[in-house]
């Protein structure tokens, strides 16, 4: 019998795929992440190092930096006043934007239009315009260098972005919700807080999370409006000038300090941003 021939099969010589998308986003991340990475490298360092050379770790790591911030009361008071103030405005803004956005998702009044788009003009306008005005008044009145007198100054923009986000989400609710939380006999606020505050929380926290973020990063206003006692610190960062020059390591680490408290914000309400940009205005 003639020698059967097994056929053997071809083996591909094709290289494996590459996840083009994973490839991306990870080039993407380490793009974003880099800044950071290297303001925590220069926190580690002495000046001596980092005005020295490059570097991509500290040769001599060190944790003075830190101490000087957390031991020095002008440096650690700077990130308390910026979380009073902060967190001041934060509850003022959603609380004051919680009605006002119910009335324009679910009322129909003359001008309710032109007053929308007026309020969200306030919110594009920039803060300089408003900061002499704001030091003006609040020196009249006995509030500059107050927490309260950057809280409320925020609040010219923050509650106009709250409105605006929360609109959309209450928009989102049918009305018949309300009809018929008022026939089992539900008066309005307890119906508000029971009811409908549940079914936007989602927006509600959309809502505070941009407002807290845009209060701690803003600069020109909490400058303005402080002094000594409530003095913010991106205020006392500037410190860091003397004539020997920049304390670059300090710099540094109250720059890793300020990304905190943002971070930490981010991570509690992270679900609810996600769903803000997937349900809501945002």
């Amino acid at each position: 019998m003639p020698d059967a021939t097994i056929a053997q099969p071809r083996r591909s010589l094709a290289l494996p795929r590459v996840n083009t998308s994973a490839v991306v986003m990870t080039l993407y991340l380490l793009f974003l992440m880099l800044p950071i990475y290297w303001l925590v490298n220069m926190s580690l360092k002495t000046n001596s190092e980092i005005l020295g050379g490059f570097s991509l770790w500290p040769q001599e790591p060190t944790l003075r930096n830190y101490r000087v911030i957390l031991t020095d009361a002008s440096w650690y008071m700077g990130y308390v006043n910026s979380l009073i103030y902060v967190c001041m405005n934060t509850v003022l803004s959603v609380v004051v934007a919680l009605p006002a956005a119910y009335a324009f998702s679910r009322y129909r009044f003359m001008g309710d239009k032109h007053l929308f788009f007026w309020l969200l003009t306030n919110r594009m306008a920039p803060p300089a315009v408003f900061a002499l005005p704001f030091f003006q008044l609040y020196s009249s009145v006995g509030l500059f260098d107050t927490h309260i007198a950057v809280a409320l100054a925020h609040c010219l923009f923050n509650v106009p972005l709250a409105v605006w986000i929360l609109e959309g989400f209450m928009r989102g609710v049918p009305k018949e919700i309300d009809e018929t939380a008022y026939i089992d006999g539900y008066s309005f606020p307890r119906f508000f807080v029971k009811i409908f505050m549940p079914l936007i929380a989602s927006g509600i926290g959309v809502a505070a999370f941009f407002c807290f973020m845009f209060s701690w990063v803003e600069l020109l206003l909490s400058r303005t409006l402080t002094s000594v006692n409530a003095k913010p610190i991106a205020a006392t960062m500037t410190r860091t000038v003397s004539a020997s020059g920049l304390d670059w390591g300090v710099l540094a680490a109250a720059g890793v300090l300020t990304i905190v408290p943002g971070a930490l914000v981010i991570y509690f309400v992270r679900n609810y941003i996600a769903k803000g940009f997937a349900l809501g205005r945002v």
